[in-house]
């Protein structure tokens, strides 16, 4: 197990077909949160499939498996790469879609690993997608930063060290979302079986108290909540949002999304009450129409 560099990054792109329905689709926006007050707003948007609008992370989620156990100790598998669950943590995501997604469709996706910084005691494995339609229009594009704990002390590069603040006022909006303590367990139908959010002695051998939800839970939840609350519910609104992962929420704790908004770029920071406003996301920014 470990990383061969070479291996990584000098193996061709992989590529597969993704496809979904309108299922995968109401499921994606149930998981983040949306109809959970069906008696006083269904969300139909969100919740009921004749005239379902899709939020831009479902993206994410799009017809993927992206760590399901095969009875052993599970691991993360790509060329070069073969790290232990255990070890490794979602560091960061971005986003960029450049249509409206479909509520049922295909796309074939096309992925490589472009970087792997030596961070000292660990690496980061950085992942860059792209996904087009059957008609070879872009659909989106995505970046993914995985920390690797254990697997740095290699000799290379750090990597870019990107400066990043908030805007010296008082954000726009401030919005809150709260989870349910289930929530992680229904999150992870979408394909991400990593024990790491459902099993409690898993978790306990990873370093946390208890199953923790999935950072890209909290990524599309406050994508919802920067739909609702500044873009009017109107998902095609949202074209991109790139965060960094900057903590853990367990489920039932509540993120609050702080806005600042510029033109049409949004600076975001999400931060989580219960643990007297830790962080959550960081260098989140979003770009809206």
């Amino acid at each position: 197990m470990g990383i061969d560099i070479d291996e990584a990054l000098s193996a061709e792109p992989a590529s597969r077909t993704l496809s979904w329905n309108r299922r995968d689709v109401l499921l994606y926006h149930l998981s983040l949160g949306a109809g959970r007050s069906a008696d006083l707003d269904p969300e139909l948007r969100y919740t009921f499939e004749r005239d379902v609008k899709v939020l831009p992370t479902f993206a994410m989620v799009a017809g993927q498996g992206v760590s399901a156990g095969d009875g052993g100790v599970p691991a993360m598998r790509l060329p070069g790469i073969d790290v232990d669950l255990r070890r490794i943590l979602h560091a960061g995501q971005s986003l960029t879609v450049h249509r409206p997604l479909p509520a049922s469709g295909e796309a074939s996706l096309s992925s490589r690993v472009t970087h792997v910084w030596d961070k000292g005691k660990a690496a980061l494995i950085v992942l860059e997608g792209t996904a087009t339609a059957p008609s070879g229009e872009p659909l989106w594009t995505t970046g993914m930063q995985i920390w690797a704990r254990g697997e740095g002390g290699f000799g290379g590069a750090p990597g870019p060290d990107t400066a990043w603040s908030t805007p010296a006022r008082e954000p726009d909006h401030v919005l809150e979302s709260r989870t349910s303590p289930g929530q992680a367990l229904l999150y992870r139908l979408n394909g991400d079986l990593n024990p790491l959010h459902a099993d409690p002695e898993f978790a306990k051998a990873a370093g946390f108290e208890r199953p923790i939800l999935h950072g890209l839970a909290s990524y599309g939840i406050v994508a919802k909540a920067v739909v609702d609350g500044v873009l009017g519910g109107d998902t095609d609104r949202l074209r991109g949002i790139g965060v960094r992962f900057a903590g853990s929420l367990y489920p039932g704790q509540t993120i609050r999304t702080s806005v600042w908004r510029d033109g049409d770029a949004l600076t975001l920071s999400a931060t989580c009450p219960e643990q007297g406003d830790a962080p959550v996301l960081t260098h989140a920014v979003a770009q809206v129409a």
